[in-house]
């Protein structure tokens, strides 16, 4: 199986469960509060590495309890997370995460150490990219600083996913050139194209337009719509199932992506088995918590 390299954030997660969302103003009282790791780039390298890839962690966190944390999570699903970098004059960053009793959920995100993953950092550790197969990139460090990794990754031949979420106010055009394949969900692609969220079609149509050669537009409980140069227009519907949480969902879908690939599978199976683990994923509690192992995977190429 060809190695992936995840370049993106690590954060750990305050997770409060409420009976619905709270509106300006109001006041509600809520069960308990959950602190797990989490972070896009984390839980994306979690789930590759719970998954059977060989899988590299970089980014940056604090020196402080929450990046032990981090690192512990990481390890226990076989992720190499020898190649952090450890910032002394910032924390870690921080997540609080609002889950309703419907699975939906609202995110804040100080971004602490992960703000000051530089483009420096990127030439320091330029022989993480020359090791890898893959790159997965997402939007939780300085945009600039994923340009930078996408660029050089492209340079090298590597294959580019980028999971486009947070969307920058500033999202910059050259970007897209490096990208093999970008997955945004319905509300972040018509935040990328301007198209109506309901419009997946043309916002997917745009994207490629722009020098993206595969699109994959996730549809929450209606599955995927994949725009690709080489394997046309396809919409991959999942099976039902009840609704707990939805936090590590996009994360882990795209992390079983990267895995199929890596194992040489085409983009259309490798997006059926992403479907399948998120399918999986928002039936259970937490972030890494409720990701899969490739044995709980039901899934037949």
């Amino acid at each position: 199986m060809k190695k992936i390299l995840v370049v993106g954030s690590l954060n750990v997660d305050m997770v409060v469960r409420v009976p619905h969302m709270p509106v300006a103003g109001e006041t509600i009282l809520a069960e308990k509060a959950d602190t797990v790791p989490g972070g896009k780039g984390a839980n994306q390298a979690y789930a590759a590495g719970k998954l059977g890839a060989q899988t590299i962690m970089f980014g940056a966190v604090g020196n402080d309890r929450y990046a032990e944390i981090e690192k512990k999570s990481l390890q226990s699903a076989g992720v190499d997370v020898s190649r952090l970098i450890v910032r002394a004059d910032c924390d870690t960053g921080l997540a609080w995460i609002t889950v309703n009793d419907e699975g939906d959920n609202s995110i804040v995100v100080v971004s602490g150490a992960n703000k000051t993953l530089s483009e420096k950092d990127i030439a320091d550790n330029d022989d993480l990219l020359h090791s890898c197969d893959i790159v997965l990139c997402q939007m939780e460090i300085p945009v600039q600083t994923v340009l930078c990794v996408a660029r050089r990754a492209k340079e090298l031949g590597k294959t580019v996913i980028l999971d486009p979420a947070p969307v920058p106010k500033d999202f910059p055009a050259e970007l897209y050139a490096y990208v093999d394949i970008i997955k945004p969900n319905e509300t972040e692609l018509s935040l990328l194209t301007g198209a109506a969220s309901s419009d997946y079609e043309k916002g997917a149509d745009i994207l490629r337009s722009r020098g993206v050669k595969n699109v994959i537009v996730t549809l929450g409980g209606a599955g995927a719509f994949v725009n690709s140069e080489a394997e046309g227009k396809h919409m991959l519907t999942v099976r039902p199932v009840p609704v707990v949480d939805t936090t590590a969902a996009g994360d882990s879908f795209t992390a079983a992506l990267a895995v199929r690939l890596a194992s040489g599978s085409s983009l259309l199976q490798a997006v059926r088995y992403a479907n399948e683990v998120a399918t999986i994923v928002v039936t259970r509690k937490g972030a890494q918590t409720s990701i899969p192992t490739a044995a709980e995977v039901p899934f037949d190429d």
